[in-house]
């Protein structure tokens, strides 16, 4: 029989202020620089008001290169555009995935019809890191919208799980991943109960944005707290204690040296310095928002 994997840290989200911007971060921490390959997760929530400058909201145009940052939309919507051309909004239950690969610049804002009515924007944000070997890639964009993301319902409806990229229980994420990433989008009613399978190799990690849950093999763990879990098991089972909603994330380690600065995730502070040049000379396209 599968065991449940065991906890190895319970990290708080505690709030920092991100360029004007409010948000809670459980990863990093001053204790916990990953969980390879898994780099940052930030969780956002705002509210839009009509009074608002438009060109005020969400974030400027800026660089990344090195590593995917990855937007589940939870309410609202977020409006993407980069330097590569593209130009998309996904609304609540969908995902934007971006392999930033050698270099892009983009913008994240509410969506015009957002502005225009006003409305709460929530969305968590995750950093996942790219292998050595593909990070000088192209750039890749997928939006992956609420309703063409496989989900199932299990426990009489009282659990739903979509699932964003990887395998579970027969169903296939649609984003096509640069290393094996599972990403499991969760909402639990109170008392549903599920076992969801962890492959071997993966680190792995829970992100509760609300609610409450019981852990099997560890006991409760409430909202805003991302448990970090041992690789030493093949599954999770939960129960929620209250409406939770939840990530499920899990990779596999690279094991590759780090060097971050900013939005730049490479191996070595060289290449760091050398993507810091790169777009200030402008290789990575430009972005006028």
């Amino acid at each position: 029989m599968p065991q449940n994997r065991t906890v190895a840290r319970l990290l708080f989200a505690e709030e920092i202020d991100m360029g004007g911007l409010p948000m809670r971060q459980p990863l990093p921490t001053h204790q916990v620089e990953q969980h390879d390959p898994f780099l940052l997760l930030h969780h956002h929530t705002t509210t839009v008001l009509p009074s608002d400058y438009p060109y005020k909201l969400g974030v400027d145009p800026h660089p990344h290169r090195g590593f995917s940052p990855v937007t589940f939309v939870y309410q609202g919507g977020v409006h993407h555009r980069d330097s590569r051309g593209n130009d998309s909004v996904v609304y609540a239950g969908g995902t934007q995935w971006m392999h930033a690969g050698r270099g892009i610049v983009h913008s994240e804002r509410p969506p015009l019809d957002m502005q225009v009515q006003g409305g709460v924007q929530e969305m968590v944000q995750v950093w996942v890191n790219t292998p050595r070997a593909l990070k000088m890639e192209q750039p890749a964009y997928f939006a992956l919208h609420a309703e063409d993301t496989p989900t199932m319902t299990e426990d009489e409806g009282r659990v739903q799980i979509a699932v964003v990229a990887g395998e579970c229980k027969g169903l296939r994420g649609p984003v096509d991943t640069p290393s094996p990433v599972m990403a499991l989008r969760l909402t639990l009613q109170p008392s549903g109960q599920c076992t969801l399978p962890i492959p071997a190799d993966h680190n792995a990690m829970l992100y509760l944005l609300d609610g409450q849950i019981m852990l099997d093999g560890y006991g409760l763990i409430d909202g805003l707290h991302l448990a970090l879990l041992n690789k030493d098991g093949e599954t999770c089972t939960i129960t929620a204690h209250q409406t939770t909603r939840l990530l499920l994330l899990s990779g596999k380690p690279l094991d590759e040296p780090l060097a971050m600065h900013g939005p730049y995730v490479m191996n070595t502070q060289t290449e760091v310095m050398q993507a810091m040049r790169d777009y200030q000379m402008g290789k990575m396209g430009m972005l006028f928002d």
